[in-house]
């Protein structure tokens, strides 16, 4: 007995003293410290943790809805898009908004195993040099050029007006950011300085890569000069902080990867296909369904939360991680994306629907919460896009993607007292009759999936989707600022408004524009340049400031109050959308391009014809087989 050596102490163990007991407790308390600490951090701990851990982490972290990721309170510079895409409210406690499943308690550190993750991360390295031509292939499997004839320029001078009014306010926003905050992630255009934030775990520039196509595709080149020197230069991809996986792989992995396909310059490859590797520790889970964190530092630990995944964030990256694949030549990336399809597919969905929480150790869903907008969006998105950038031939997808919307059609869409047709959210077969700004992306999103559904359903989902559009448009017209808010309800007499303090602002949203622009694109109908239009005099009078654009607190107040964030997706997929809706079809023609939730585009991967002009890789088969 180790006491029976201390000063003192008598040979039965008795007698000791106050000081001695202290003395004697605080040792045993650190070697059994020390004892379980190293469950954690040996280097093949994996298997240790799961037999403490799994009775614990079996049930899953019950997220409820005071705990959902959400944005802050409107005016905190920290706040984004809440939780992915979206988030539940203002009012929720998490510094973090549009960051992933951050757990509200007790967080557990997840140790990839080290030799496992550098095995995983080899096989692209070793295979790039086999990839070096994908780049013309690829060029010559595109049906029409990238940027059209004429770089999408429209014939009638209102609409080419109206474009070079949005192209000069993407240039005043890119100027203030690099005067002000070069080379960190983003604006704040009222105190002149930068944002980093915390969601990126040490990446900065996230502006920049965002901006990448869009200087690109506006015809911006000393501006894309400039952000494509600082991706060489000094884009640095090690860093030892948190990153959501989620904005990484939207932002980062499809800036980068667009950027590529649009211009072949080789240093956005050899960044992304790097950048792509150190995501992969996040999938070693039980059921290979990915945490929501990761620790991108150079060695290969996955570091994330005890708590749930969340359906938008592990259902949003099929599309770059299938283009990973195209580019490295390893079908790591395809594999891990595919494995999550294939859990989905096997386990239990109440009424055919799809909850927004589910448990990366027991693989069950955790929560009866279900929405397409915030947590749940672009999930939905994916689906339709995978079978779309696959040339059609993604048989699996397109089946998830139509027996979804069924789902969503029975038990979700519902119509006001108003005439308004809105998609509801659903809690444990309750409906809450609200609808999200994030939400509003569903009406592009059903549009470019009605030509393949079903032929008696083709025309109901493009009337379907106008009619959702024409709703997230009411938000705005019935807004004194002409802009929508986060949420608006369909309850106590209200229509398409918000009736909730915290969810009054608008932070420079993209989503109700994206619907404008598809539904331009499918139809044809001149309202949706006009209301797009609206969005731009709108912007200008109440976003614009001195030294960039911001977002506001209450759309409903006749004087704006600013939040001070210029937010890397105005730049992304705002701007670039109103771009699109004022161009010709022809500028990123949606026969060959595919945008990400993000709004970068991805071309459509045709096997077939890749392989007739000879991309393929060592193993002898075509990309993505």
């Amino acid at each position: 007995m180790v006491f029976r050596k201390l000063p003192g102490v008598s040979a039965s163990g008795m007698g000791l003293r106050l000081s001695q007991k202290f003395v004697f407790l605080l040792f045993l308390s650190g070697l059994v410290t020390l004892c379980f600490g190293a469950l954690f951090f040996l280097p093949d701990s994996v298997r240790l943790k799961r037999i403490f851990l799994s009775k614990n982490e079996n049930p899953a972290v019950t997220v409820g809805s005071d705990n959902e990721l959400s944005k802050k309170v409107p005016g905190d510079p920290e706040h984004l898009r809440a939780g992915l895409k979206g988030g539940e409210g203002a009012n929720v406690k998490l510094k973090v908004s549009r960051k992933p499943s951050v757990t509200h308690g007790a967080r557990t550190v997840e140790r990839s195993v080290g030799s496992r993750a550098q095995d995983e991360r080899s096989p692209a390295r070793a295979q790039e040099p086999a990839a070096r031509d994908d780049y013309e292939a690829f060029k010559k499997c595109l049906l029409k050029p990238a940027l059209g004839k004429n770089k999408g320029t429209p014939s009638d001078s209102e609409t080419l007006q109206r474009r070079e009014k949005v192209k000069e306010m993407m240039k005043f926003a890119w100027d203030n950011y690099k005067r002000y905050a070069w080379g960190q992630n983003e604006l704040r255009p009222l105190t002149r300085n930068g944002h980093i934030g915390n969601m990126f775990g040490g990446l900065r520039g996230a502006s920049i890569v965002d901006s990448l196509d869009t200087l690109y595709i506006m015809g911006l080149m000393e501006e894309y000069e400039e952000a494509k020197e600082w991706v060489q230069n000094n884009l640095n991809l090690i860093s030892n902080g948190e990153a959501s996986l989620f904005e990484v792989n939207i932002r980062y992995v499809g800036g980068l990867l667009s950027a590529y396909y649009l211009t072949g310059a080789e240093i956005f490859k050899q960044k992304v296909v790097e950048l792509g590797e150190k995501l992969l520790p996040a999938f070693n889970t039980p059921t290979g369904i990915p945490r929501g964190v990761i620790n991108l530092g150079s060695w290969s630990w996955g570091w994330a939360s005890a708590g749930s995944s969340i359906l938008a964030e592990f259902g949003t990256l099929h599309l770059e991680f299938l283009h990973l694949s195209q580019l490295s030549g390893n079908p790591l990336f395809t594999e891990k994306v595919m494995n999550i399809r294939k859990l989905l597919n096997k386990i239990e969905k109440p009424h055919g629907l799809y909850p927004n929480f589910l448990s990366p150790v027991s693989g069950n869903w955790v929560q009866h919460h279900v929405s397409i907008g915030g947590l749940g969006d672009s999930f939905y998105e994916y689906l339709i896009k995978s079978y779309l950038m696959s040339d059609k031939t993604d048989q699996e997808a397109k089946k998830m993607y139509y027996s979804a919307m069924e789902a969503i059609e029975t038990n979700l869409v519902q119509k006001s007292p108003g005439g308004l047709t809105y998609v509801a959210e659903w809690r444990g077969g309750i409906l809450d009759h609200k609808m999200g700004h994030l939400a509003c992306f569903s009406g592009g999103m059903i549009g470019i999936g009605a030509d393949d559904g079903p032929t008696e359903q083709r025309q109901h989902y493009l009337d379907l989707a106008a009619e959702i559009t024409h709703t997230c448009h009411e938000s705005y017209s019935r807004s004194a600022t002409k802009l929508g808010p986060e949420a608006f309800r369909f309850d106590a007499g209200a229509e398409a408004t918000a009736t909730r303090l915290s969810d009054r602002y608008y932070i420079l949203r993209p989503e109700v524009i994206e619907s404008y622009m598809y539904m331009w694109r499918l139809t044809h109908d001149p309202k949706y340049r006009e209301w797009g239009w609206e969005a731009v005099e709108a912007l200008e009078k109440h976003c614009r400031v001195d030294a960039g654009f911001s977002g506001i607190r209450d759309v409903y107040a006749s004087t704006v109050s600013h939040d001070n964030m210029q937010q890397s997706f105005f730049l992304s997929e705002t701007l670039k959308y109103l771009y699109l809706l004022f161009s010709d079809d022809d500028l990123l023609p949606l026969e060959d391009w595919v945008f990400n939730t993000e709004a970068h585009p991805l071309p459509v991967i045709r096997k077939t014809c890749l392989q007739e002009h000879g991309a393929k890789h060592d193993h002898g088969q075509t990309d993505l087989e």
